[in-house]
């Protein structure tokens, strides 16, 4: 039988188990085994938008080499500068920041210049291991809110079991290989800048795998002094790699998959070592740990609470293979893993791992799970080995709420921590319960000169290892394991951003403006310019077939074009398409945007640039596979805008007057040119044209 919360709990062997899966498919509902539906090889085809907002960013601190003890080190993903990973702001004033190194270190952080507070590794040596498993060592550190007067603060470590005598509070029913430890340490001094005092033990959980352990510990930084939830620590337990091969994370009785809640000054726990919280959703449940606060989960690897109104609860749960989710966690939530990943049926004994994630059964309601308020895919290339690992992970980052940033205030900025991705979504649109999801936005990046660059140039390293860190302000860090570096973000810029003021080109729609490459094709009826025949591929590199530059005004480097386009080919046609040209010099000389329907077929839409060679596709967009989404799907009228800055080759394409740009590109290699409008081989027009440079 499953221990109730008041025994202490032991290894479940397999006929406990069976007997416990069976309590818990009625409790919890679990679904059958057996799935008619084909399985699903792209389960977000919707990918981030851009946002045309960029981070401006500068270096904050930077760590000393550490190496994983004991060592020695076979992976090279450990092989890291210094495994920072988070930031936060000691709650006693004084300014200093923790920083936790899995490898063992604590720094506290002043004016940017980190020093070792207290040496983890050493303190529970030889005990302590970070020597496989990216998660593994010195993970995590959070202050109790009265740490100012009460000294005390949280870290959790892990241990190789063949090292200790402890037995941990509970187990995994695989083999315990590594345990994850939480202690509660009280410092003499708060204000000391180096740590004495005592330490205490609160809770020993064992684990199977080298991942997926615990990930996370910390104080709801919302909750008020007289606040139920005030003091209460909340612990992020991973599933320990298992959860893809067994029910675990769906089992109440193992913390495993779960997000637990205690309090670690109570004493009602079965270790006596703290508390159950009264407020708990199954501390009433048989059989259940009362602990639990939410389950059915991967890979919890950061949570954090909304400091506005809402003081909502956001977690970024990594994924198995397929999907990576941001869920809104309220207490008593299931987010289904295992018999879900995101909102998929996860199909653990299908024997194709291609073949695991499935649409939701008609009756999924009734399994009661909660799905996430925003997520993306991994977006593998067309030659991806779906047995392998694509290198995607969220990393759960902050609702902003700050100063530095008003055009990202209430938005939950997050990213990927393997690419160092940046991403951002409205809070208004992470909506539990919603058949779609929230919108996800790409954040652009700045250094400290000016020049825009990725957080793969920031850190040195194809591998970012990115974790977001957060001031008592609400200001925001990132952080990368590859070169031990933390920047703070001191701003946004908007994207193309040049002054296009100045002169402004218009009413150029006489024929005696236009140089078409095939002036029989070509209509100047007074107020538009009409391709009224399709153009024909010509000899030389690969370009758009037939376009006519405006010769009116001058070459262009800063500019604005605005203009209204219409596709005049039939909606049938599946590739309609039309383009703006822009930095003209000569027909194997230019760049265009290129506007289409569909990029089922082929990924039309795009910015492109002609050098003396065939087009090369350059937008942010495009991932190799597939670029921005369908523009012009109709034979409507669609207004156009093209910003071009020649000094930074920021290119930003907008439609239909939206304030985010449809596509941006970076590029450089035309510094100055004429404007112009065509397409393939389709029919379309042009009107409305106005140039604006400065």
């Amino acid at each position: 039988m499953a221990p109730s919360p008041g025994a202490r709990p032991r290894t479940l062997f397999p006929t406990a188990l069976a007997i416990l899966a069976l309590l818990l498919s009625a409790l919890v509902g679990l679904p059958g085994t057996a799935h008619a539906a084909d399985p699903i090889t792209d389960p977000i085809p919707e990918r981030p938008a851009a946002s045309g907002i960029g981070l401006t960013v500068e270096e904050y601190a930077a760590f000393p080499k550490t190496e994983p003890p004991p060592g020695p080190v076979t992976d090279p993903r450990l092989m890291r500068q210094a495994r920072i990973n988070y930031l936060s702001e000691l709650p006693d004033r004084s300014g200093r920041m923790a920083v936790p190194d899995l490898n063992g270190k604590l720094y506290l952080v002043k004016d940017g210049t980190p020093r070792l507070y207290l040496d983890i590794a050493a303190a529970f040596a030889p005990r302590f291991f970070a020597s496989r498993g990216l998660g593994q060592g010195f993970g995590f550190v959070t202050f109790d809110p009265g740490f100012r007067r009460n000294g005390r603060f949280y870290t959790v470590h892990t241990e190789l079991a063949s090292t200790t005598t402890a037995v941990p509070d509970f187990r995994q029913a695989a083999t315990t290989n590594y345990h994850g430890v939480i202690t509660e340490w009280t410092a003499d001094d708060p204000s000391a800048d180096t740590f004495s005092g005592t330490r205490r033990e609160i809770l020993r959980i064992g684990f199977a795998g080298t991942v997926h352990g615990i990930q996370q510990i910390d104080f709801n930084p919302t909750a008020r002094p007289h606040s139920p939830d005030r003091g209460l620590l909340y612990v992020a337990v991973g599933d320990g790699s298992e959860g893809f091969r067994n029910s675990e994370p769906q089992d109440l009785s193992l913390p495993h998959g779960k997000i637990l809640r205690i309090d670690p000054r109570g004493t009602n726990s079965a270790n006596g070592k703290y508390g159950i919280p009264a407020g708990n959703p199954f501390t009433g449940t048989p059989g259940a740990l009362g602990e639990i606060y939410a389950y059915g989960m991967r890979d919890p690897h950061r949570f954090s609470w909304d400091p506005g109104g809402s003081h909502r609860m956001y977690l970024g749960h990594i994924g198995q293979h397929a999907v990576e989710s941001v869920y809104e966690v309220r207490a008593g939530d299931n987010f289904g893993w295992s018999e879900r990943e995101a909102a998929f049926v996860f199909d653990k004994k299908a024997t194709d791992p291609c073949a695991q994630i499935l649409p939701l059964p008609e009756d999924d309601e009734k399994y009661g799970y909660t799905y996430p308020v925003a997520a993306y895919d991994h977006d593998p290339p067309a030659d991806w080995n779906c047995r392998s690992d694509v290198g995607r992970a969220v990393v759960g980052g902050f609702v902003y709420r700050g100063r530095d940033l008003p055009a990202l205030r209430g938005t939950y900025i997050f990213g990927d921590l393997v690419d160092g991705r940046l991403l951002f979504a409205d809070t208004k649109d992470m909506r539990r319960g919603s058949k779609e999801l929230a919108q996800l936005y790409d954040l652009m990046l700045y250094d400290e000169s000016g020049k825009r660059v990725t957080m793969r140039d920031l850190a040195g390293d194809a591998r970012v290892d990115l974790r977001f860190g957060q001031d008592a302000d609400g200001e925001l860090y990132l952080l990368s394991k590859a070169n031990g570096k933390i920047w703070k973000v001191t701003g946004t810029r908007t994207f193309a951003s040049c002054d296009t003021g100045g002169s402004r080109l218009t009413h150029v729609m006489d024929a005696r403006n236009w140089a078409p490459v095939t002036p029989s094709k070509w209509r100047f009826p007074g107020r538009e310019a009409v391709l009224a025949e399709a153009g024909v591929q010509r000899p030389g590199p690969r370009r758009p077939f037939e376009y006519a530059v405006l010769t009116a005004g001058r070459e262009y480097g800063d500019v604005r074009i605005d203009a209204e386009v219409r596709i005049d080919t039939p909606v049938e046609v599946t590739n309609r398409d039309v383009i703006l040209v822009f930095d003209h010099q000569s027909d194997t000389r230019f760049s265009y945007v290129h506007l289409s329907s569909d990029n089922t077929i082929y990924p039309h839409n795009g910015i492109f640039v002609v050098n003396d060679a065939d087009r090369v596709r350059i937008e942010d967009q495009w991932n190799g596979r597939t670029g921005a989404p369908p523009a012009i799907t109709d034979t409507a009228w669609h207004r156009v805008r093209v910003v071009r800055c020649a000094s930074s080759g920021e290119v930003a394409v907008y439609l239909d007057g939206s304030k985010r740009p449809l596509m941006t590109a970076v590029d450089t290699t035309l510094a100055s040119g004429r404007v112009g409008f065509g397409s393939f081989d389709n029919t379309g027009r042009l009107r409305g044209l106005k140039v604006s440079a400065p």
